[in-house]
């Protein structure tokens, strides 16, 4: 038998509901008044002059503009993108501490690395999948070959003595590389750095011969004469540097993946913050010299929804999975 409550206490209940349908709850009222009041933190787990702390500085300053608070890009580099990325896991979940994130410490970290210290899926709130970004393979001028099959080459006439870089062990790039070798059938040796930014300037140098970049890090680099593009890893050819192959048509297809930006939170994040960045993402993300910007650096807009963001992580952590059961790679 169902309880009958009073007319009174029944009116009182649907008062009460219709004021938390328009207020919000006591808690996230509590959480979120005239948020946000101080300056927010973006942390960048990348040097400073990486593509992710350039993408995040053009973001930064739109985002700064629409909430009326700076936000102020801090640079947190190390072990691949996971010091920084665990800073925000640990951060209070109040909208002053957020995390401009890449696949390295969100997607392939929880395949590659033993005990990792955080869980992506669970210890951060998608807000968005910001963009994508080409890839390409870099060269010293000093490095004889000029195509693949070249490279490929002298690989397999000098194993083991060719040098390609990355932004860190176990980043994008150097699996990237992994995977590579083992579509080609060659042992090279991979050097990782603290963000793509140092492994460029070694690779202008020649103490490296070879790497995987993005052409908003290293295009400039090719277009003054400092480094060669041996090969485009996106489904078509830039139309800056339009010779250059990409590696399907060198015949090394699944390489078009490039790289990512998102935007995360410490779980628990109240969902009225989330919404609000959301919504000024998406703000800056059409403003037109924010898009000619991320055009300039081959930078595809994606501004997807939090839940899209959500079943993209899960999707390419499954990816990296098989990946890694793929080429024999074990968590370290």
């Amino acid at each position: 038998m169902r309880m009958q409550l009073p007319n009174t206490t029944r009116r009182a209940v649907s008062v009460l509901a219709a004021l938390l349908v328009m207020f919000g709850s006591p808690m996230v009222r509590a959480q979120t008044p005239g948020w946000p009041a101080d300056p927010i933190k973006l942390i960048v787990s990348y040097p400073p002059g990486s593509g992710t702390d350039t993408t995040a500085r053009v973001l930064a300053e739109r985002m700064s503009r629409s909430l009326g608070q700076q936000v102020i890009v801090e640079n947190r580099p190390g072990a691949s993108g996971r010091i920084g990325t665990l800073s925000v896991v640990r951060a209070k979940p109040d909208g002053y501490t957020l995390l401009f994130g890449t696949g390295a410490e969100l997607t392939a970290a929880p395949i590659t690395v033993k005990s990792l210290a955080y869980d992506p899926l669970k210890d951060l709130q998608p807000v968005m999948l910001i963009s994508k970004s080409l890839g390409m393979v870099v060269a010293s001028p000093e490095f004889a070959p000029n195509t693949l099959s070249e490279l490929v080459a002298d690989a397999k006439a000098h194993p083991g003595k060719l040098n390609y870089g990355s932004g860190g062990h176990n980043s994008i790039p150097h699996l990237l590389g992994q995977q590579f070798n083992f579509a080609a059938g060659i042992e090279t040796t991979h050097v990782p750095y603290k963000g793509g930014g140092p492994m460029l300037i070694d690779l202008t140098s020649g103490l490296l011969q070879y790497a995987f970049s993005s052409p908003g890090a290293s295009l400039a680099y090719v277009q003054a004469g400092k480094l060669k593009a041996l090969a485009i890893a996106a489904p078509h050819r830039l139309p800056a540097l339009p010779d250059v192959a990409t590696m399907d048509e060198q015949g090394f297809p699944g390489f078009d993946n490039g790289t990512w930006f998102g935007l995360l939170a410490p779980a628990h994040t109240p969902a009225a913050i989330v919404t609000r960045l959301h919504a000024v993402l998406q703000s800056a993300l059409a403003a037109p010299e924010v898009r000619k910007t991320l055009k300039e650096l081959y930078i595809q807009p994606i501004a997807s929804t939090p839940e899209e963001f959500g079943r993209f992580l899960q999707s390419e952590t499954d990816r990296y999975r098989q990946l890694a059961a793929q080429l024999g790679i074990k968590p370290e």
